[in-house]
């Protein structure tokens, strides 16, 4: 059983100002993806030689930290928002959700495609082999940070997650950092390799991750203010990403039907 009463969230520290790991891990996140995306975007068969990486990284954030806040208040704390709706822009209370992240990048690419006359799904595809890596890392964040940790287990990984309590747990974030950061980015690296129908490699993301995360989520504590939400079971993390796999096997319909080449 390991002890994570030693791992430091901060960094280092310059003068009153603390730089947190989690902080430094979206920053490493949003440089992976640019410079991954300077690898791929010159590929004459993906039809996005004419983006901008600079305005396509920028809607990117945007898009991330709007959409990601947006949603954990709508996804996770409803009834606060509901309540106080100028707590939505509490964001050194902490609460992002990668869903809404999701979300909030969806809109944003779509209003970059709209201003450059560009094909939606054709540019999802091209980020989407650009994102996994991103999220592991976001997930590494919360494993130094010691949140969302595993339910109790007595495996022999098991750790003590101290803001939780000192029974042994499972690393879920861990978890997720090997399923839907390094292992999602191998296969749909691989796989967008070579062309693939419109809408293909984003229907892949969608059903991986969702997969994913639906598994892992079975080792996962549930919020404590919402608990099983259906079933006595499922996880509101659980139901998202079972609307995400639906979303996936639609598009990879409409793929199908399409068969057109990035």
């Amino acid at each position: 059983m390991i002890d994570l009463t030693q791992i430091d969230p901060i960094a280092f520290s310059i003068g009153p100002l603390s730089i947190h790991w989690y902080g430094l891990m979206y920053l490493f996140a949003f440089l992976l993806f640019y410079g991954l995306a300077r690898v791929r975007v010159g590929d004459s068969h993906r039809g996005v030689a004419t983006i901008n990486l600079d305005d396509l990284l920028f809607y990117g954030i945007v898009g991330v930290i709007v959409g990601g806040r947006l949603g954990y208040m709508l996804f996770y704390e409803f009834s606060t928002l509901r309540a106080e709706p100028i707590s939505v822009f509490y964001i050194w209370q902490g609460g992002m959700s990668f869903h809404g992240g999701l979300l909030g990048v969806m809109v944003a690419v779509w209003g970059y495609a709209r201003a450059r006359r560009l094909n939606f799904l054709r540019l999802m595809d091209f980020i989407a082999p650009l994102v996994p890596l991103g999220l592991g890392l976001g997930r590494i964040g919360n494993f130094i940070n010691g949140e969302l940790w595993g339910r109790p287990t007595d495996l022999p990984w098991a750790m003590v997650f101290p803001l939780a309590d000192a029974k042994a747990r499972h690393p879920s974030q861990l978890y997720e950092f090997l399923l839907e950061g390094i292992l999602l980015f191998i296969i749909l690296w691989i796989y967008s390799a070579k062309p693939r129908s419109v809408g293909r490699v984003s229907a892949w993301f969608a059903l991986l991750y969702g997969g994913f995360r639906f598994l892992v989520e079975f080792t996962r504590e549930p919020d404590v203010h919402l608990g099983f939400i259906l079933f006595d079971w499922m996880t509101m993390g659980q139901l998202l990403s079972l609307l995400l796999v639906f979303a996936g096997i639609a598009v990879m319909w409409y793929s199908s039907r399409e068969s057109k080449l990035v």
